[in-house]
């Protein structure tokens, strides 16, 4: 029998992890192993079940129990599911975009970067992306358009926060991701030679005078090639440009300087991997 628990205060304990914990607080990066990540919407929750992900709690609408969340239920054994009015759900920032299913998981071990690069020939390399959003849908491009792997510049932001996670439709579970490194000094300097060890070209997309178009065929006949996407607004730094064996642009109309970093994303992940 599944272990239902109602709650009716807003207040009760019980949704602290929903409602009240900080999105570092959920990283806990002083023991990582006890890092927590809140997965929302039955779609969503699924895909991170199906990525092994370990459920600690689910928190949902009664509707939902035999309802959409019914098969979720049957897979997260005897976890609290903590169901609880509508009137009382809603206080939740953003419940009502999360079609009435939440689900605290377990963070996962952090992938290790040679071993998801070992057979990749396409991965794009995030550098310095702040916004979770922007992450979220970098990733949905990326699992969309046939990318092998996403890597990050350690001030990123995690693809594992709530925003991200929502944003990507649970493509963060779908495609694998690693940091480079653990540290902001470790990029671009370790992390650009690991990239090159592992046998990749890299191509920096930015508005340079010297920058090729993003068709240029020299770019598509490499084996293996490196996307790397710089933060909002700055773009990519300096140094990071020119430790790159090619400066790519995508032409733009209208004078129209450049894309949004995630629409880009998109525009050169379907170019590149075709």
């Amino acid at each position: 029998m599944p272990n239902i628990i109602e709650i009716t205060d807003f207040s009760a304990s019980e949704l602290d992890v929903y409602a009240r914990l900080t999105e570092a607080q959920l990283l806990n990066r002083h023991e990582p192993e006890k890092g927590l990540f809140i997965a929302e919407s039955p779609k969503v929750i699924e895909r991170a079940l199906d990525a092994g992900c370990v459920p600690v709690s689910l928190l949902l609408e009664p509707k939902h129990i035999d309802g959409e969340a019914k098969n979720i239920i049957a897979r997260c054994g005897d976890i609290p599911i903590f169901t609880a009015d509508f009137q009382v759900l809603k206080q939740l920032t953003g419940f009502p975009l999360t079609r009435g299913a939440l689900c605290a998981m377990h963070r996962p071990p952090l992938s290790d970067t040679r071993r998801i690069c070992q057979s990749a020939r396409r991965v794009a390399v995030l550098e310095n992306v702040v916004n979770p959003t922007n992450v979220g849908a970098i990733f949905r491009s990326a699992a969309a358009l046939n990318m092998d792997a996403v890597l990050l510049t350690p001030a990123c932001s995690n693809p594992l926060y709530r925003r991200s996670i929502r944003v990507s439709m649970g493509t963060v579970f779908q495609i694998p991701w690693a940091f480079l490194g653990d540290k902001s000094e470790d990029w671009p300097d370790q992390g650009m030679a690991l990239l090159k060890e592992l046998g990749f070209k890299t191509a920096a997309m930015a508005l340079k005078d010297d920058s090729v178009s993003i068709d240029d065929p020299r770019l598509a006949a490499q084996d293996k090639l490196a996307i790397i996407l710089g933060t909002e607004g700055e773009g990519l730094t300096d140094s990071t440009i020119a430790d790159c064996d090619y400066t790519v642009r995508i032409p733009m109309s209208h004078g129209v300087d450049s894309l949004n970093v995630a629409a880009a994303s998109a525009v050169a992940f379907w170019q590149l991997t075709r």
